[in-house]
């Protein structure tokens, strides 16, 4: 082969370019996978331009309203519904309910009177219909493609000009002349750019069902990610029944919005008071429970944060955290040995956000550190207060935003009494029957709050 030949090899699973074959990828790790790719004879002229460069300033812009679902909390997770063209990924465990949640918005919209294609690679219309029926959903304006040709899926979109495109899911449909299985890297990639290209030149919004691997992530390429214009992530409990849709990557809203949901026998209801929801099983009073409110998006809820202490039968301790970060939990530990005075260093602690719900705000480290002081103790917390503050290395209480919010959703709630840091307590206003204790220290925190009556052992 001369040296002035421009032959080069590709792998057709991850698309890697090499100038020599090579019989193992380097960066998907397949075998026998690079194949030779033939230079270009053509030497025209310049390529034909399709679209002329605009100055930013003189773009036309048309308002387009957006494709409201009867979901309002998969409305609130997108920002308000869908935007035309806009490609959405939901993704989620096998058997959380990415599909159910797919039909029963696809049958919003066809109950308005706007045709719907739904594209099932893994069911026949049959069992689409079984899952219907259970549901409760009519079907009318909604039609079944049962195809898994990315050419004849794309046809029919075409034909039928639906005012929304379901594809369950991306793993399952492929293109002929691209190389690969269906769900491998190459085929997943080619199969959403192509219908990235039709959602852009139809302003058709489509959504996507997409596999998880085992550690959680979505598979296929990461790529895929940044492909779509919104990333939705479904989590759940595997014995709980509520549902959580967490939005990852959003071109077109916000990405701290959440939608709450409960799974029953007819589908996925939405929770009209999640708040209510998280505290619904909350003994009274109990040591090691203690409540506080966190920000999701514009959403304040009330959380329930339960700890347990036992000293260690072994050399090293264990620490243990559910629904919060492990290393904001070996932080809040050593910020209560040196400055609270607890000696914990021989205690297993493991601490669990009540209802699956994970968070992440660093408003929640005084109820963590409550929660534990109280078990630690074997004080409770009087049952109609919650805490909010940050907790730094110094044992400082630090302020928290949207203190308003959270107090009038816990006011809602019924509770009395908060325990905050002294600098947000003085600049708010607190509402009616709701008494504000500020704090800027730990200890004191400690103090006020570890006010109920020694817990009787059995």
């Amino acid at each position: 082969m001369s040296k002035n030949s421009r032959i080069a090899y590709t792998c057709r699973e991850c698309g890697k370019h090499s100038p020599k074959w090579l019989g193992h990828c380097p960066d998907c790790q397949s075998w026998n996978t690079f194949e030779e790719t033939k230079p270009s004879t053509k030497r025209g002229g310049p390529p034909v331009l399709l679209n002329p460069a605009l100055e930013l300033s003189m773009v036309e812009t048309e308002d387009k309203p957006r494709l409201a679902f009867r979901l309002h909390e998969l409305n609130r997770v997108l920002g308000g519904g869908m935007v035309p063209g806009s490609l959405v990924l939901i993704s989620g465990d096998p058997g959380i309910g990415k599909s159910t949640l797919l039909l029963q918005a696809s049958s919003g919209i066809a109950g308005k009177g706007s045709k719907v294609v739904y594209v099932s690679g893994e069911e026949s219309p049959y069992q689409t219909k079984l899952r219907g029926d259970r549901l409760g959903l009519k079907g009318h304006d909604l039609y079944l493609v049962t195809e898994t040709n990315m050419d004849a899926i794309l046809q029919h979109l075409q034909d039928l000009s639906p005012a929304l495109a379901v594809i369950d899911s991306i793993q399952t449909v492929y293109l002929p002349e691209s190389p690969g299985a269906p769900g491998s890297v190459s085929q997943v990639r080619e199969c959403t750019v192509s219908l990235m290209q039709w959602a852009k030149s139809a302003s058709i919004p489509v959504l996507i069902a997409g596999h998880v691997t085992k550690d959680g992530s979505i598979a296929g390429p990461k790529v895929l990610e940044h492909i779509v214009d919104v990333v939705l992530y479904m989590e759940g409990e595997s014995l709980s029944t509520y549902r959580l849709l967490r939005g990852m990557k959003n071109r077109f809203g916000s990405t701290n919005e959440i939608g709450i949901f409960e799974m029953r026998g007819d589908g996925l209801v939405e929770v009209e008071n999640p708040s209510l929801v998280f505290l619904s099983q909350r003994s009274q009073p109990s040591t090691g429970s203690v409540v506080s409110a966190t920000l999701e998006g514009t959403r304040p809820l009330l959380v329930e944060v339960q700890a347990l202490t036992s000293t260690t039968n072994f050399g090293l301790p264990r620490r243990t955290a559910s629904g919060i970060d492990l290393n904001r939990l070996l932080l809040i530990i050593a910020v209560l040995n040196k400055r609270a005075g607890l000696s914990l260093a021989n205690q297993d602690v493991i601490i669990n956000v009540v209802g699956g719900l994970r968070v992440n705000e660093p408003a929640m480290d005084l109820a963590i550190a409550l929660s534990i002081a109280s078990s630690f103790s074997d004080r409770y917390v009087e049952p109609d207060l919650i805490a909010l503050g940050e907790i730094g290395l110094n044992g400082e209480v630090r302020p928290v935003p949207q203190m308003e919010r959270r107090l009038a959703e816990a006011a809602r709630q019924g509770f009395r009494r908060c325990v905050a840091p002294a600098n947000s307590a003085s600049d708010v206003r607190a509402p009616s029957g709701m008494e504000v204790t500020g704090v800027t220290s730990l200890r004191e925190a400690l103090s006020g709050a570890l006010r109920g009556r020694q817990q009787s052992k059995h």
